[in-house]
């Protein structure tokens, strides 16, 4: 695996750090009850990979492990809006790696720290050792329906499309094919050459949501 250094440079100096790795904003997100969270946190992916996933639920103080599982797999309601709902399950190398980093991120921004800031530390977190990069391809899945995003600039969205995230560090476009613009009907690499590089391939179905899912 590469050095960290690059990726230090990428989320301290880059202006597309804002966008990418550190889309988000700070502010206290009000917080799901356990009975809602741990199975909104689960629709993410079909239940041949969630059933028996461990599940980790928001709290004021951070995220914890509400249901232990029996897989090496891990879900979450991520939050990197206040009002976002980003539910999110990830294999194993993603759950050691890619999960720590955005579990970090939000318990952050809901203590009010600045998106500056917390590239800053989530960068001096990879250089040394507190987080780590994938190394081999880590998937993410966000398929649940009842997904509420955020767009860069701050509105409200609702749900996009079901979709993985498969990350590999330093992917570019070029290496998976693409050439030119690439389009969603092949699957593009996000942050494209980047420390943050996944190929989101957008998949045909949502995941059928849960019925106590919260409405905003």
């Amino acid at each position: 695996m590469r050095s960290v250094l690059p990726i230090v440079f990428f989320l301290l100096a880059s202006p597309l750090a804002a966008q990418t790795a550190g889309a988000g904003r700070p502010g206290t997100r009000p917080l799901l009850a356990p009975e809602v969270a741990i199975p909104l946190a689960r629709s993410a992916a079909p239940a041949s990979v969630s059933a028996r996933a461990s599940v980790y639920v928001f709290t004021d103080d951070g995220f914890h492990l509400a249901d232990s599982g029996s897989s090496d797999v891990a879900c979450l309601v991520n939050r990197s809006w206040p009002g976002s709902l980003e539910p999110e399950c990830f294999d194993r190398e993603a759950a050691r790696t890619i999960m720590r980093q955005e579990m970090k991120r939000t318990e952050l921004y809901h203590r009010g720290v600045s998106q500056q800031e917390a590239d800053r530390l989530i960068a001096a977190g990879l250089a040394d050792g507190t987080f780590q990069l994938p190394t081999r391809p880590a998937v993410v899945y966000m398929m649940s329906e009842a997904q509420r995003l955020v767009s860069d600039d701050g509105r409200a969205v609702g749900k996009w499309r079901p979709h993985l995230m498969i990350y590999s560090p330093y992917l570019t476009n070029e290496a998976v094919g693409h050439h030119g613009e690439p389009g969603l009907s092949g699957g593009l690499v996000v942050d494209s050459g980047l420390p943050t590089a996944n190929l989101m391939v957008v998949v045909p179905d949502f995941v059928k949501a849960p019925e106590a899912s919260p409405d905003r």
